[in-house]
Protein backbone atom coordinates (compact mmCIF):
# COMPACT_ATOMS: atom_id res chain seq x y z
CA UNK A 1 0.00 0.00 0.00
CA UNK A 2 1.41 3.35 -1.08
CA UNK A 3 1.64 6.23 1.73
CA UNK A 4 0.75 9.69 0.18
CA UNK A 5 2.33 12.62 2.29
CA UNK A 6 0.10 15.85 2.44
CA UNK A 7 3.41 18.02 2.83
CA UNK A 8 4.56 21.96 3.36
CA UNK A 9 7.16 24.19 2.04
CA UNK A 10 10.62 23.59 3.57
CA UNK A 11 10.46 25.79 6.93
CA UNK A 12 7.07 25.61 6.85
CA UNK A 13 4.78 28.38 8.92
CA UNK A 14 1.56 27.41 10.47
CA UNK A 15 -0.69 27.63 7.11
CA UNK A 16 1.26 24.91 5.84
CA UNK A 17 1.59 22.79 8.94
CA UNK A 18 -1.98 23.55 9.59
CA UNK A 19 -3.13 22.89 5.84
CA UNK A 20 -1.60 19.50 5.70
CA UNK A 21 -3.06 18.15 9.16
CA UNK A 22 -6.36 19.21 7.89
CA UNK A 23 -5.91 18.44 4.30
CA UNK A 24 -5.38 14.45 5.44
CA UNK A 25 -7.59 14.23 7.84
CA UNK A 26 -10.11 15.38 5.37
CA UNK A 27 -8.81 12.65 2.64
CA UNK A 28 -9.07 10.51 5.65
CA UNK A 29 -12.26 10.71 6.47
CA UNK A 30 -13.53 10.69 2.76
CA UNK A 31 -12.12 7.00 3.03
CA UNK A 32 -8.27 7.71 1.62
CA UNK A 33 -6.13 6.57 4.67
CA UNK A 34 -3.17 6.54 2.90
CA UNK A 35 -2.84 10.21 3.15
CA UNK A 36 -0.06 11.47 5.78
CA UNK A 37 0.27 14.67 7.35
CA UNK A 38 4.13 15.56 7.69
CA UNK A 39 6.55 18.66 7.54
CA UNK A 40 9.48 19.22 5.75
CA UNK A 41 10.83 21.27 8.97
CA UNK A 42 10.80 22.06 12.32
CA UNK A 43 7.47 24.09 13.89
CA UNK A 44 8.02 27.87 14.47
CA UNK A 45 7.16 28.81 18.27
CA UNK A 46 3.51 29.81 16.50
CA UNK A 47 2.68 27.05 15.24
CA UNK A 48 3.81 24.81 18.26
CA UNK A 49 1.60 27.13 20.32
CA UNK A 50 -1.56 26.35 18.11
CA UNK A 51 -0.82 22.78 18.01
CA UNK A 52 -0.56 22.20 21.18
CA UNK A 53 -3.72 24.95 22.52
CA UNK A 54 -5.98 22.41 20.45
CA UNK A 55 -4.03 18.86 21.37
CA UNK A 56 -3.38 17.65 17.58
CA UNK A 57 -0.42 15.65 17.00
CA UNK A 58 2.88 17.32 15.48
CA UNK A 59 2.83 15.55 11.34
CA UNK A 60 5.59 13.36 10.40
CA UNK A 61 9.00 14.76 10.10
CA UNK A 62 9.89 13.94 6.81
CA UNK A 63 13.54 16.04 6.37
CA UNK A 64 14.11 14.70 2.84
CA UNK A 65 12.70 12.46 0.01
CA UNK A 66 16.07 10.91 -1.27
CA UNK A 67 15.00 7.56 -2.47
CA UNK A 68 15.96 5.09 0.64
CA UNK A 69 15.43 1.66 0.75
CA UNK A 70 12.33 1.59 2.64
CA UNK A 71 10.35 3.10 0.04
CA UNK A 72 11.10 0.17 -2.46
CA UNK A 73 12.06 -2.79 -0.22
CA UNK A 74 9.06 -5.96 0.23
CA UNK A 75 7.56 -5.73 3.89
CA UNK A 76 6.35 -9.07 3.28
CA UNK A 77 8.61 -11.57 3.72
CA UNK A 78 8.84 -15.46 4.48
CA UNK A 79 11.20 -16.17 7.99
CA UNK A 80 12.16 -18.76 10.10
CA UNK A 81 13.70 -18.74 13.42
CA UNK A 82 16.47 -19.49 14.84
CA UNK A 83 15.57 -22.94 15.73
CA UNK A 84 14.02 -24.35 12.83
CA UNK A 85 16.06 -26.86 10.90
CA UNK A 86 18.01 -26.75 8.08
CA UNK A 87 15.78 -29.50 5.94
CA UNK A 88 12.59 -27.77 6.99
CA UNK A 89 14.06 -24.17 6.21
CA UNK A 90 15.32 -25.46 2.92
CA UNK A 91 12.30 -26.88 2.01
CA UNK A 92 10.22 -23.29 2.61
CA UNK A 93 12.60 -21.55 0.52
CA UNK A 94 11.76 -23.66 -2.39
CA UNK A 95 8.13 -23.96 -1.34
CA UNK A 96 7.62 -20.17 -1.71
CA UNK A 97 10.18 -19.50 -4.44
CA UNK A 98 12.65 -17.76 -2.48
CA UNK A 99 16.51 -17.14 -3.37
CA UNK A 100 17.12 -15.94 0.34
CA UNK A 101 15.39 -16.42 4.26
CA UNK A 102 16.26 -14.32 7.06
CA UNK A 103 16.61 -16.21 10.13
CA UNK A 104 15.01 -14.27 13.29
CA UNK A 105 14.84 -14.75 16.83
CA UNK A 106 11.65 -14.37 18.63
CA UNK A 107 9.93 -11.04 18.79
CA UNK A 108 11.51 -10.90 15.13
CA UNK A 109 14.96 -9.96 15.50
CA UNK A 110 17.39 -10.49 13.04
CA UNK A 111 20.14 -13.21 13.36
CA UNK A 112 21.30 -14.05 9.73
CA UNK A 113 20.53 -14.83 6.47
CA UNK A 114 19.47 -18.33 4.56
CA UNK A 115 20.75 -18.67 1.02
CA UNK A 116 21.53 -21.49 -0.78
CA UNK A 117 25.70 -20.51 -0.76
CA UNK A 118 25.90 -20.47 2.14
CA UNK A 119 24.83 -23.92 3.62
CA UNK A 120 26.04 -25.63 0.71
CA UNK A 121 29.74 -23.91 2.11
CA UNK A 122 28.58 -25.75 5.64
CA UNK A 123 27.16 -28.93 3.99
CA UNK A 124 30.18 -29.17 2.10
CA UNK A 125 32.44 -28.80 5.47
CA UNK A 126 30.53 -31.47 6.97
CA UNK A 127 30.49 -34.36 4.42
CA UNK A 128 34.15 -34.08 3.59
CA UNK A 129 35.60 -37.50 4.48
CA UNK A 130 38.98 -35.58 5.37
CA UNK A 131 37.25 -34.07 8.30
CA UNK A 132 35.69 -35.64 10.94
CA UNK A 133 33.20 -32.59 11.55
CA UNK A 134 30.15 -32.70 14.38
CA UNK A 135 26.98 -30.62 13.92
CA UNK A 136 25.02 -28.98 16.52
CA UNK A 137 21.02 -30.15 16.72
CA UNK A 138 18.98 -31.46 19.46
CA UNK A 139 16.80 -34.71 19.40
CA UNK A 140 13.86 -32.90 18.51
CA UNK A 141 15.08 -32.13 15.40
CA UNK A 142 17.08 -35.20 14.48
CA UNK A 143 13.30 -36.62 15.18
CA UNK A 144 11.53 -33.85 13.23
CA UNK A 145 14.25 -34.05 10.42
CA UNK A 146 14.08 -38.05 9.34
CA UNK A 147 10.51 -38.51 10.82
CA UNK A 148 11.26 -40.44 12.87
CA UNK A 149 8.84 -42.40 15.40
CA UNK A 150 10.44 -41.63 18.82
CA UNK A 151 10.48 -44.97 21.49
CA UNK A 152 11.81 -42.92 24.23
CA UNK A 153 13.49 -39.73 24.30
CA UNK A 154 15.61 -37.82 26.94
CA UNK A 155 16.67 -33.67 27.02
CA UNK A 156 14.66 -33.56 23.48
CA UNK A 157 15.51 -29.53 23.16
CA UNK A 158 18.83 -29.82 24.46
CA UNK A 159 21.24 -28.16 21.81
CA UNK A 160 24.90 -30.70 21.49
CA UNK A 161 27.52 -31.52 19.13
CA UNK A 162 26.61 -34.38 17.50
CA UNK A 163 28.88 -36.83 15.76
CA UNK A 164 27.31 -39.62 13.70
CA UNK A 165 28.47 -43.23 13.98
CA UNK A 166 26.89 -45.28 11.07
CA UNK A 167 27.02 -49.13 12.38
CA UNK A 168 27.88 -50.62 8.74
CA UNK A 169 31.44 -52.31 9.90
CA UNK A 170 32.09 -55.49 11.97
CA UNK A 171 30.74 -55.52 15.92
CA UNK A 172 34.72 -55.34 17.40
CA UNK A 173 35.70 -52.63 14.49
CA UNK A 174 32.70 -50.57 15.53
CA UNK A 175 33.63 -50.73 19.27
CA UNK A 176 37.14 -49.05 18.00
CA UNK A 177 35.08 -46.50 16.38
CA UNK A 178 32.63 -45.45 19.16
CA UNK A 179 35.96 -45.57 21.67
CA UNK A 180 36.93 -42.60 20.00
CA UNK A 181 34.43 -40.37 20.81
CA UNK A 182 32.99 -39.12 23.94
CA UNK A 183 29.65 -41.80 24.01
CA UNK A 184 27.16 -38.44 25.16
CA UNK A 185 27.86 -36.92 22.18
CA UNK A 186 27.22 -39.82 19.29
CA UNK A 187 24.60 -40.32 17.45
CA UNK A 188 24.33 -44.15 16.46
CA UNK A 189 22.31 -45.24 12.59
CA UNK A 190 21.80 -48.72 12.69
CA UNK A 191 19.68 -51.43 10.92
CA UNK A 192 18.25 -54.07 12.73
CA UNK A 193 21.84 -55.59 15.00
CA UNK A 194 20.66 -56.26 18.33
CA UNK A 195 24.37 -56.66 19.18
CA UNK A 196 24.76 -52.77 18.20
CA UNK A 197 21.99 -52.01 19.76
CA UNK A 198 22.44 -53.67 23.43
CA UNK A 199 26.37 -51.88 23.21
CA UNK A 200 25.33 -48.75 22.47
CA UNK A 201 22.54 -48.59 24.72
CA UNK A 202 24.84 -50.18 27.30
CA UNK A 203 28.10 -47.29 26.56
CA UNK A 204 25.57 -44.51 27.45
CA UNK A 205 25.79 -43.08 23.81
CA UNK A 206 23.66 -40.38 23.07
CA UNK A 207 20.95 -41.53 21.01
CA UNK A 208 20.46 -44.64 18.74
CA UNK A 209 18.50 -44.77 15.36
CA UNK A 210 16.86 -47.49 13.99
CA UNK A 211 16.35 -47.38 10.31
CA UNK A 212 14.20 -48.75 7.90
CA UNK A 213 11.19 -48.87 10.34
CA UNK A 214 12.61 -52.10 12.34
CA UNK A 215 11.12 -52.06 15.46
CA UNK A 216 13.10 -52.38 18.91
CA UNK A 217 12.38 -55.14 21.39
CA UNK A 218 11.10 -54.27 25.25
CA UNK A 219 14.69 -55.18 26.66
CA UNK A 220 16.33 -52.78 24.20
CA UNK A 221 14.00 -49.84 25.14
CA UNK A 222 14.02 -50.76 29.01
CA UNK A 223 18.08 -50.50 28.70
CA UNK A 224 18.18 -47.01 26.88
CA UNK A 225 15.41 -46.13 29.21
CA UNK A 226 17.96 -47.37 31.83
CA UNK A 227 20.75 -45.81 30.54
CA UNK A 228 19.14 -42.07 29.74
CA UNK A 229 19.65 -43.19 25.73
CA UNK A 230 16.99 -41.70 23.26
CA UNK A 231 15.94 -44.17 21.06
CA UNK A 232 14.24 -43.44 17.63
CA UNK A 233 13.06 -45.05 14.38
CA UNK A 234 13.78 -43.86 11.44
CA UNK A 235 11.35 -44.71 8.43
CA UNK A 236 14.07 -44.11 6.20
CA UNK A 237 16.88 -46.90 5.07
CA UNK A 238 20.46 -45.96 6.64
CA UNK A 239 22.00 -44.15 3.76
CA UNK A 240 18.86 -41.63 3.71
CA UNK A 241 19.20 -41.32 7.44
CA UNK A 242 22.48 -40.49 7.82
CA UNK A 243 22.29 -37.45 4.87
CA UNK A 244 19.39 -36.09 6.46
CA UNK A 245 20.73 -36.00 9.98
CA UNK A 246 23.21 -33.50 8.58
CA UNK A 247 20.22 -31.26 7.47
CA UNK A 248 18.78 -31.60 11.26
CA UNK A 249 20.88 -28.46 12.57
CA UNK A 250 19.37 -25.48 13.75
CA UNK A 251 19.16 -22.96 10.40
CA UNK A 252 21.07 -20.83 12.60
CA UNK A 253 24.06 -22.91 12.64
CA UNK A 254 23.78 -23.09 8.49
CA UNK A 255 23.22 -19.02 7.65
CA UNK A 256 25.58 -16.67 6.79
CA UNK A 257 25.93 -14.46 9.59
CA UNK A 258 28.74 -11.77 8.38
CA UNK A 259 26.93 -10.70 5.33
CA UNK A 260 25.23 -7.52 6.88
CA UNK A 261 21.35 -6.27 6.38
CA UNK A 262 20.59 -3.29 5.17
CA UNK A 263 18.92 -0.23 7.47
CA UNK A 264 15.15 0.85 6.08
CA UNK A 265 16.86 4.72 6.11
CA UNK A 266 20.19 3.55 3.56
CA UNK A 267 19.55 5.42 0.37
CA UNK A 268 19.05 3.82 -2.87
CA UNK A 269 22.14 5.09 -3.82
CA UNK A 270 24.30 3.80 -1.50
CA UNK A 271 23.17 -0.07 -1.80
CA UNK A 272 22.17 -0.41 -5.53
CA UNK A 273 26.33 -1.77 -5.76
CA UNK A 274 25.45 -3.48 -2.44
CA UNK A 275 22.63 -5.29 -3.70
CA UNK A 276 24.90 -6.24 -7.29
CA UNK A 277 27.25 -8.15 -5.37
CA UNK A 278 24.54 -10.22 -2.65
CA UNK A 279 23.64 -13.72 -3.08
CA UNK A 280 20.42 -14.07 -4.97
CA UNK A 281 20.90 -9.81 -5.31
CA UNK A 282 18.92 -10.00 -2.19
CA UNK A 283 19.46 -8.40 1.15
CA UNK A 284 17.11 -8.16 4.66
CA UNK A 285 16.02 -4.99 5.87
CA UNK A 286 16.16 -3.92 9.59
CA UNK A 287 15.60 -0.88 11.01
CA UNK A 288 17.33 0.71 14.05
CA UNK A 289 16.82 -1.48 16.45
CA UNK A 290 17.73 -4.40 14.36
CA UNK A 291 14.02 -5.69 13.99
CA UNK A 292 13.38 -7.33 10.19
CA UNK A 293 11.59 -5.42 8.41
CA UNK A 294 11.53 -7.11 5.15
CA UNK A 295 13.59 -7.68 2.33
CA UNK A 296 15.02 -5.27 -1.31
CA UNK A 297 16.10 -7.37 -4.11
CA UNK A 298 17.34 -5.33 -7.00
CA UNK A 299 14.49 -5.70 -8.94
CA UNK A 300 12.77 -4.13 -6.01
CA UNK A 301 14.50 -0.98 -7.79
CA UNK A 302 12.66 -1.36 -11.03
CA UNK A 303 9.51 -0.62 -8.92
CA UNK A 304 7.32 2.35 -8.75
CA UNK A 305 8.27 3.52 -4.83
CA UNK A 306 5.64 3.34 -2.41
CA UNK A 307 5.33 6.86 -1.73
CA UNK A 308 3.79 9.57 -3.24
CA UNK A 309 3.09 13.00 -2.41
CA UNK A 310 0.50 15.79 -2.23
CA UNK A 311 1.55 19.40 -1.93
CA UNK A 312 0.01 22.09 0.13
CA UNK A 313 1.08 26.10 0.70
CA UNK A 314 3.56 25.94 -2.12
CA UNK A 315 4.22 24.63 -6.33
CA UNK A 316 7.74 25.50 -6.95
CA UNK A 317 9.97 22.52 -6.40
CA UNK A 318 13.10 25.06 -4.88
CA UNK A 319 10.82 25.25 -2.27
CA UNK A 320 9.82 21.72 -1.55
CA UNK A 321 11.40 18.86 0.51
CA UNK A 322 14.18 17.71 -0.95
CA UNK A 323 14.24 14.61 -3.42
CA UNK A 324 10.49 15.47 -4.12
CA UNK A 325 11.37 14.64 -8.05
CA UNK A 326 11.69 11.26 -7.57
CA UNK A 327 7.75 10.82 -6.69
CA UNK A 328 4.58 11.02 -8.48
CA UNK A 329 2.90 14.53 -7.23
CA UNK A 330 -1.25 13.87 -6.94
CA UNK A 331 -1.95 16.79 -5.72
CA UNK A 332 -1.04 20.61 -5.35
CA UNK A 333 -3.78 23.04 -3.13
CA UNK A 334 -1.68 26.62 -3.26
CA UNK A 335 -2.86 30.42 -3.31
CA UNK A 336 0.91 31.51 -4.24
CA UNK A 337 2.47 32.22 -7.58
CA UNK A 338 2.59 29.38 -10.14
CA UNK A 339 6.06 28.55 -10.30
CA UNK A 340 7.98 26.25 -12.80
CA UNK A 341 6.22 23.23 -12.05
CA UNK A 342 5.48 20.51 -14.63
CA UNK A 343 4.16 17.13 -14.08
CA UNK A 344 4.37 14.18 -16.72
CA UNK A 345 0.66 13.30 -16.05
CA UNK A 346 -2.23 15.02 -14.98
CA UNK A 347 -2.79 15.97 -11.26
CA UNK A 348 -5.47 17.96 -9.37
CA UNK A 349 -3.93 21.49 -8.81
CA UNK A 350 -6.17 24.02 -7.16
CA UNK A 351 -4.78 27.28 -6.76
CA UNK A 352 -6.68 30.42 -5.75
CA UNK A 353 -6.11 33.85 -4.80
CA UNK A 354 -7.16 33.75 -0.95
CA UNK A 355 -4.68 34.86 2.04
CA UNK A 356 -4.00 31.22 3.58
CA UNK A 357 -4.16 27.79 2.11
CA UNK A 358 -6.31 27.10 5.22
CA UNK A 359 -9.55 28.91 3.32
CA UNK A 360 -8.71 26.49 0.36
CA UNK A 361 -8.34 23.50 2.80
CA UNK A 362 -11.92 24.91 4.80
CA UNK A 363 -13.87 25.14 1.71
CA UNK A 364 -12.81 21.65 0.62
CA UNK A 365 -14.80 20.25 3.50
CA UNK A 366 -17.67 22.41 2.49
CA UNK A 367 -17.42 21.15 -1.16
CA UNK A 368 -17.55 17.51 -0.11
CA UNK A 369 -20.19 17.93 2.25
CA UNK A 370 -17.82 16.67 4.95
CA UNK A 371 -18.18 17.48 8.69
CA UNK A 372 -14.82 19.10 10.32
CA UNK A 373 -14.02 18.07 13.49
CA UNK A 374 -13.80 20.95 16.07
CA UNK A 375 -10.30 20.86 16.67
CA UNK A 376 -9.36 20.70 12.69
CA UNK A 377 -12.00 23.63 12.69
CA UNK A 378 -9.77 25.49 15.58
CA UNK A 379 -6.68 25.25 13.94
CA UNK A 380 -7.96 26.10 10.45
CA UNK A 381 -8.82 29.56 11.65
CA UNK A 382 -5.78 29.79 13.22
CA UNK A 383 -3.93 28.94 9.97
CA UNK A 384 -6.06 31.84 8.29
CA UNK A 385 -5.34 34.30 10.81
CA UNK A 386 -1.84 33.28 11.07
CA UNK A 387 -1.47 34.12 7.01
CA UNK A 388 -3.39 37.33 6.76
CA UNK A 389 -2.33 39.03 10.16
CA UNK A 390 -5.48 38.51 11.82
CA UNK A 391 -7.61 39.52 8.89
CA UNK A 392 -5.25 42.74 8.02
CA UNK A 393 -2.52 41.15 5.36
CA UNK A 394 -2.73 43.47 1.94
CA UNK A 395 -4.07 39.73 0.58
CA UNK A 396 -6.60 38.71 2.76
CA UNK A 397 -9.74 38.25 0.56
CA UNK A 398 -13.49 38.62 1.14
CA UNK A 399 -13.52 34.39 0.95
CA UNK A 400 -10.91 34.58 3.20
CA UNK A 401 -13.21 36.91 5.89
CA UNK A 402 -16.26 34.54 5.23
CA UNK A 403 -14.29 31.43 5.80
CA UNK A 404 -12.77 32.92 8.98
CA UNK A 405 -16.19 33.83 10.50
CA UNK A 406 -17.89 30.86 9.26
CA UNK A 407 -15.01 28.51 11.67
CA UNK A 408 -15.36 30.76 14.25
CA UNK A 409 -19.50 30.33 14.34
CA UNK A 410 -19.16 26.74 14.83
CA UNK A 411 -15.91 26.27 16.72
CA UNK A 412 -17.04 29.80 19.14
CA UNK A 413 -13.64 31.00 19.04
CA UNK A 414 -13.34 34.74 19.06
CA UNK A 415 -11.81 35.85 15.79
CA UNK A 416 -9.47 39.03 17.82
CA UNK A 417 -8.94 37.20 20.71
CA UNK A 418 -7.96 34.17 19.26
CA UNK A 419 -5.51 36.54 16.89
CA UNK A 420 -4.17 38.06 19.78
CA UNK A 421 -2.95 34.65 21.35
CA UNK A 422 -1.52 33.72 18.96
CA UNK A 423 0.44 36.92 18.07
CA UNK A 424 1.24 37.06 21.98
CA UNK A 425 2.64 33.61 21.62
CA UNK A 426 4.49 33.82 19.00
CA UNK A 427 5.98 37.54 18.60
CA UNK A 428 8.84 37.45 21.36
CA UNK A 429 12.73 36.48 19.88
CA UNK A 430 13.93 36.59 22.83
CA UNK A 431 16.01 33.70 23.97
CA UNK A 432 16.37 32.32 19.75
CA UNK A 433 19.29 32.78 18.00
CA UNK A 434 19.42 34.47 14.59
CA UNK A 435 19.70 31.25 12.62
CA UNK A 436 16.15 29.70 14.24
CA UNK A 437 14.89 33.06 13.52
CA UNK A 438 15.89 33.70 10.18
CA UNK A 439 15.12 29.82 8.73
CA UNK A 440 12.28 29.08 10.75
CA UNK A 441 10.34 30.67 7.70
CA UNK A 442 12.53 30.54 4.97
CA UNK A 443 11.75 30.71 1.62
CA UNK A 444 14.16 30.49 -2.04
CA UNK A 445 13.15 31.89 -5.32
CA UNK A 446 14.35 32.19 -8.80
CA UNK A 447 13.93 35.01 -10.81
CA UNK A 448 15.67 35.42 -14.19
CA UNK A 449 18.08 32.64 -13.75
CA UNK A 450 19.08 34.96 -9.88
CA UNK A 451 18.47 32.46 -6.93
CA UNK A 452 17.15 34.36 -3.42
CA UNK A 453 16.07 33.57 -0.25
CA UNK A 454 13.11 35.62 1.79
CA UNK A 455 12.38 35.00 5.46
CA UNK A 456 9.55 36.96 7.14
CA UNK A 457 9.56 37.01 10.94
CA UNK A 458 6.56 38.55 12.98
CA UNK A 459 7.52 41.18 15.57
CA UNK A 460 5.13 43.39 17.92
CA UNK A 461 8.67 45.65 17.66
CA UNK A 462 11.24 45.86 14.97
CA UNK A 463 13.70 47.11 17.45
CA UNK A 464 14.04 43.64 19.52
CA UNK A 465 15.48 42.67 15.04
CA UNK A 466 17.76 46.10 14.73
CA UNK A 467 19.56 45.68 18.08
CA UNK A 468 20.63 42.70 16.63
CA UNK A 469 21.10 43.53 13.32
CA UNK A 470 24.75 42.58 12.99
CA UNK A 471 24.08 39.03 14.28
CA UNK A 472 21.09 38.66 11.20
CA UNK A 473 23.66 40.30 8.63
CA UNK A 474 25.99 37.28 9.55
CA UNK A 475 24.00 34.28 9.54
CA UNK A 476 21.92 36.09 5.82
CA UNK A 477 25.47 36.66 4.27
CA UNK A 478 26.46 33.06 5.40
CA UNK A 479 22.91 31.77 3.91
CA UNK A 480 23.76 33.88 0.75
CA UNK A 481 27.12 32.46 0.21
CA UNK A 482 26.20 28.89 0.92
CA UNK A 483 23.00 28.78 -1.09
CA UNK A 484 24.91 30.86 -4.31
CA UNK A 485 22.47 33.70 -3.77
CA UNK A 486 22.28 37.01 -5.46
CA UNK A 487 20.95 38.20 -1.67
CA UNK A 488 18.92 36.89 0.91
CA UNK A 489 16.43 39.11 2.84
CA UNK A 490 14.74 39.14 6.08
CA UNK A 491 11.35 40.58 6.31
CA UNK A 492 10.23 42.33 9.92
CA UNK A 493 7.19 42.72 10.10
CA UNK A 494 5.61 45.19 12.75
CA UNK A 495 2.15 43.39 13.50
CA UNK A 496 0.64 46.61 15.14
CA UNK A 497 1.60 48.99 13.02
CA UNK A 498 1.37 47.08 9.86
CA UNK A 499 4.81 47.92 7.88
CA UNK A 500 7.80 46.43 7.24
CA UNK A 501 11.66 46.45 7.18
CA UNK A 502 13.69 44.10 5.48
CA UNK A 503 17.64 43.59 6.56
CA UNK A 504 19.54 42.30 3.10
CA UNK A 505 22.97 40.81 2.44
CA UNK A 506 23.62 41.14 -1.51
CA UNK A 507 25.94 41.36 -3.88
CA UNK A 508 26.87 44.87 -4.45
CA UNK A 509 25.85 45.05 -7.70
CA UNK A 510 22.46 44.24 -6.42
CA UNK A 511 22.24 47.19 -3.94
CA UNK A 512 23.40 49.60 -6.05
CA UNK A 513 20.40 49.15 -8.14
CA UNK A 514 17.71 48.85 -5.17
CA UNK A 515 15.61 51.72 -5.79
CA UNK A 516 13.49 50.92 -1.93
CA UNK A 517 13.66 53.51 0.61
CA UNK A 518 16.34 52.90 3.59
CA UNK A 519 17.55 53.39 6.64
CA UNK A 520 20.47 55.43 7.93
CA UNK A 521 22.22 51.64 7.09
CA UNK A 522 22.58 51.32 3.84
CA UNK A 523 21.30 47.49 3.95
CA UNK A 524 17.98 47.92 6.27
CA UNK A 525 15.11 49.02 3.74
CA UNK A 526 11.99 50.25 4.51
CA UNK A 527 8.85 48.83 3.67
CA UNK A 528 5.91 51.32 4.20
CA UNK A 529 2.57 49.38 4.45
CA UNK A 530 4.12 45.95 3.07
CA UNK A 531 3.23 43.04 5.54
CA UNK A 532 2.68 40.26 2.44
CA UNK A 533 6.06 38.75 1.36
CA UNK A 534 3.98 36.82 -1.49
CA UNK A 535 1.70 39.59 -2.81
CA UNK A 536 3.45 42.90 -1.93
CA UNK A 537 7.34 42.13 -1.71
CA UNK A 538 8.34 39.37 -4.21
CA UNK A 539 6.51 41.49 -6.90
CA UNK A 540 8.55 44.32 -5.19
CA UNK A 541 12.04 42.53 -5.29
CA UNK A 542 11.26 41.01 -8.97
CA UNK A 543 11.36 44.50 -9.94
CA UNK A 544 14.72 45.28 -8.25
CA UNK A 545 15.83 42.15 -10.21
CA UNK A 546 14.77 43.16 -13.82
CA UNK A 547 16.50 46.82 -12.98
CA UNK A 548 19.98 44.64 -12.43
CA UNK A 549 19.23 43.03 -15.83
CA UNK A 550 18.71 46.22 -17.61
CA UNK A 551 21.48 47.96 -15.91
Amino acid sequence: MKTVYVIGHRNPDSDSIISATAYARLKQLMGHSEYVAARAGNLSPQTEYIMNRFKLPIPQYVPDLIPKVSYYMTRECQTVSCDTSLWKAVNAMQEHDRKVMPVVQDGGKYVSLLHYSAFAKNVLQIVNPEKSAAISTTIGLISETISAQPVITFNEEETFRCVTLVAGSQFESFKKRLALHAPSTVIVITGDRKDIQEYCAQEKVRAIIITSGYTPDKELRALAEKNGVSLLVSPYDTSATSMLIIYSSPVSSMANQELAPLNANDTIKKVRPILQKAPGGTLPVIDDSNNLLGVISESDLLNEPCIEVCLVDHNELSQAVEGIENYKIREVIDHHRLGSFSTRYPITFINRPVGATCTIVTNLYRQHHVSIPKEIACILLCGILTDTLVLQSATTTDEDRETAEYLSNITNLDIQTLGKDIITASSSLKGRSAEDVTKQDMKEFNEKGHKFTVSQIEVSSPSEVLDRKEEFFTLLDSVRTSRGCLFSALMVTDIINLTSLMLVAADPSFLQVVEIPRTDHDNIFVLKNIVSRKKQLIPLLSEQIEKLENA
